[in-house]
């Protein structure tokens, strides 16, 4: 069986890397418009309803109004790559490992997890959900992430002004993913989000520093560790790294594309203070490749075909 793939926003970065992934893919029949076409509301809509799966690759008002153009009648399923919906009611959050990859399979609407909530959630959420966290806490998740996350915008400007070392932003404490993080956590406060950027093309870094010690009840950095290893056993995307001691992270900034999750939990001697670290590919698992694995299982394909996963 093919499916039909509409990809609306092809042009921008995550597109062209959906695309790259789906280019060998027998499986899937590629919408295309011409250039000439790709902003005409009319050759959109027609695509969007012929599509057996639309992948919105857009700004977040671009993506609301590509889902109103799609009949609500028709077949038309929907993966959206925006923040537009990743907190709505009736929308599937994409992150199969952790809401179960059945529960995507089945949706209409799945809606992408962010880059940066990738990583946080991957580390924070099994943990809350298995009360080894608490709920209540304050917690604080600094990031630093390659430019191409940033858009068209950003990616012009590092490439024009190459004496940037290190950009932070997002000061006025109003980042667009802290609902995302703080509803899938299921957590009561809003997380302090330090995010910022480095002259790396692609890869992201996320660490939410905990203070296990003045935590209510008795934790250790090993048990953090331990317990994510085993909710992420079996995974193919998702690596849990043992306690095997590493002097240092690093982002390269000729990264190749890369579409696995990779978690550390550093401790210190006593294991009360701790640092939860996730690295992933921005464009990878933080948005093209995570878009393909849903659409692998909204088709009833292999989860990981087509995704570009470490050797083990």
């Amino acid at each position: 069986m093919t499916h039909k793939i509409f990809i609306d926003g092809a042009a921008g970065t995550t597109g062209l890397e959906i695309a790259d992934r789906l280019a060998e893919r027998s499986e899937f029949e590629l919408l295309r418009l011409d250039d000439a076409k790709r902003k005409d509301p009319a050759a959109r809509r027609e695509a969007l309803n012929e599509a057996d799966i639309a992948i919105l690759c857009l700004p977040d008002d671009a993506a609301r109004e590509a889902v109103e153009m799609i009949d609500t009648s028709g077949g038309t399923r929907v993966i959206d790559a925006s923040s537009a919906h990743r907190t709505s009611e009736g929308w599937c959050y994409g992150f199969p490992e952790l809401i179960g990859s059945e529960r995507v399979a089945d949706a209409r609407r799945v809606s992408n997890p962010g880059c940066y909530p990738t990583g946080f959630l991957a580390l924070i959420a099994p943990l809350v959900r298995a009360g080894l966290l608490p709920a209540d806490w304050p917690y604080t998740v600094n990031a630093v992430s390659g430019y191409s996350g940033g858009g068209s915008m950003l990616i012009k400007r590092m490439i024009e002004e190459p004496n940037i070392a290190f950009r932070t932003y997002a000061l006025d404490l109003a980042h667009k993913h802290l609902p995302e993080m703080q509803a899938h956590a299921e957590l009561e406060h809003p997380v302090l989000f330090a995010p910022s950027v480095v002259p790396a093309y692609r890869g992201m870094i996320v660490e939410v520093p905990l203070h296990l010690g003045a935590m209510d009840g008795e934790r250790h950095a090993d048990d953090l560790r331990t317990a994510l290893a085993e909710f992420y056993a079996g995974s193919d995307v998702v690596t849990v790294h043992d306690a095997t001691p590493v002097s240092e992270l690093l982002l390269d900034t000729d990264a190749a594309p890369s579409d696995g999750l990779e978690l550390f939990v550093f401790g210190n001697e006593g294991g009360w203070n701790a640092r939860l670290i996730a690295r992933l590919d921005n464009l990878g698992k933080g948005a093209s490749g995570a878009a393909v694995q849903n659409l692998n299982l909204m088709c009833g394909l292999p989860e990981t075909a087509s995704l570009v996963l470490p050797k083990n």
